[in-house]
């Protein structure tokens, strides 16, 4: 009997001290792993690290490409194109101008009403419409026509408070967001279609005579003043409310900025020097490159998976078409090197472009005391269920550094453009303001963003200079910002009372 008892009781601690070592090593192998999703998550830290003396290297890089793309074309990453647009909105326009957004699958007409001097925009209209697929890959005629028909359509709705006097043609801004070669304030040619469009007779054509000839076919007697694009409409849309304004910057899905510049520091510029003496830049900063940007391994996988690699790196960085991604880049590599969502990667996980960036606002601003809507977002987003309060903390911590990394990099861009301009020192004139006006939806929207953004502005000027430097949200460059175009660029003198 005893014997019995002994074997039992040998049996039972070999029984007890295998659970433990399988207890052991299961939470070895969990810190091994949890360890290793730490050591991703610090290396991501370290690489997208912006400290102030790295923006400021940033910042002169951008000063010394914005110089030498205005030295000649093809000099620089940045394309600094001259947008022909001399004369920006002063606040005293008066009339009733028409604008034309054509930007994507949706083009929309408007209608504004302009008081002139302290009247403001008195009444604005508009109508969206969308683009039959068919007419994406038609003809220019057919696409062109059906532009103008909606046009002819929305004008012969409008009620009398907006005939325009006898004698006088309705005037239209034309926001086209498409490459563009511009020759003058109301002609330029289709460098090549994008966002699914292909037409191939509008390549290499006047965009406005296109649309002219359409007009004309409609019998409607209406003139195309101003071909501009969303940033440039932008800046017009934040000068009319402000002379202060001098520079705009779109931060939405894409990116952009567009500055006004003195003439005769413009040395690719041939022409005569506009009376005004200054010319709005269209930078096209997205493409903006340089040695000093903090790129990261998911960087450069990013880019080469692309449509156009080696193209757009800052926008590849800053812009809400991509943080999204990149966060999910970061999350993929936990999942598959620290199993960090479970055994397995959720195949979700893998899907290019499946975390979009409101999502990751919406993590990164969660102040739930469980993080519940991160964990809502990984469950419907990326069916990725269960999961703790330490993974979701993780998750928020990456969302953080992406967000701060485009954040504090827009802020060195707009420093550059200052410093281009002079304006990052204390200048003489006492309470003079210098204003950016922004726009897009990642600045609007994702409040951590604009405020680290902002922020981070003072932080390159310093506390003085900080006190002149103002951002200002201006609202639909492309639609509003046209339409005030049109007015400032109009043939008739008499309005700009």
């Amino acid at each position: 009997m005893g014997k019995v008892v002994v074997s039992a009781t040998v049996i039972g601690a070999a029984t007890v001290c295998a659970v433990g070592a399988v207890v052991v090593h299961r939470y070895v192998k969990k810190s091994r792993r949890w360890g290793r999703a730490m050591a991703i998550l610090k290396e991501l830290e370290e690489k997208c690290a912006t400290p102030t003396w790295k923006l400021k290297q940033v910042a002169d890089a951008m000063t010394v490409e914005m110089h030498a793309g205005l030295a000649s074309e093809g000099g620089s990453k940045l394309k600094m194109l001259i947008t022909f647009v001399d004369n920006l909105p002063t606040g005293n326009e008066e009339g009733v101008f028409y604008a034309l957004d054509l930007g994507g699958t949706n083009f929309r007409v408007l209608r504004v009403q302009l008081g002139g001097k302290d009247g403001g925009i008195i009444s604005q209209e508009f109508n969206e419409v969308s683009i039959p697929p068919n007419l994406m890959v038609g003809t220019s005629k057919e696409l062109f026509d059906y532009i103008a028909a909606e046009l002819a359509n929305f004008v012969a709705k409008e009620n009398q408070d907006f005939q325009v006097p006898p004698g006088r043609q309705r005037e239209l801004g034309f926001t086209f967001s498409f490459p563009v070669m511009q020759t003058s304030i109301a002609s330029g040619n289709l460098i090549k279609w994008t966002k699914g469009f292909n037409i191939d007779d509008t390549v290499g054509q006047d965009v406005v005579a296109e649309l002219t000839k359409a007009i004309e076919r409609q019998g409607l007697d209406m003139r195309v003043t101003a071909l501009v694009n969303d940033t440039v409409g932008t800046l017009a849309g934040g000068r009319y409310g402000n002379k202060d304004v001098i520079a705009a910057v779109i931060l939405g899905t894409g990116t952009n900025a567009a500055y006004v510049e003195r003439a005769q520091a413009i040395p690719k510029w041939h022409g005569l020097l506009p009376k005004s003496g200054e010319m709005v830049i269209n930078m096209e900063w997205g493409n903006f490159r340089s040695s000093h940007l903090p790129l990261t391994e998911y960087d450069y996988a990013l880019d080469v998976e692309s449509l156009n690699p080696g193209e757009q790196i800052f926008e590849k960085i800053i812009s809400g078409m991509y943080l999204g991604e990149i966060v999910r880049r970061v999350l993929c590599k936990m999942a598959e090197e620290a199993y960090f969502f479970g055994e397995t990667v959720p195949p979700k996980l893998k899907v290019p472009f499946i975390l979009r960036t409101p999502d990751m606002s919406a993590m990164h601003h969660d102040s739930s005391a469980d993080l519940n809507v991160v964990g809502s977002k990984l469950k419907s987003i990326l069916e990725i269920s269960d999961t703790s309060l330490q993974v979701r903390k993780v998750v928020v911590e990456i969302c953080n550094i992406v967000a701060t990394r485009g954040a504090r990099l827009s802020a060195a861009g707009v420093f550059g453009i200052l410093k281009k301009l002079g304006k990052d020192t204390i200048s003489d004139g006492e309470g003079q303001k210098n204003v950016i006006a922004m726009d897009g939806g990642l600045y609007e929207h994702y409040t951590e963003y604009s405020k680290c953004l902002e922020n981070t502005l003072e932080e390159l000027v310093g506390e003085d200079v900080s006190k002149s430097i103002v951002i200002e949200h201006s609202n639909d460059g492309s639609g509003i910002g046209a339409a005030l175009l049109a007015a400032s660029h109009s043939q008739y003198p008499e309005v700009d009372g």
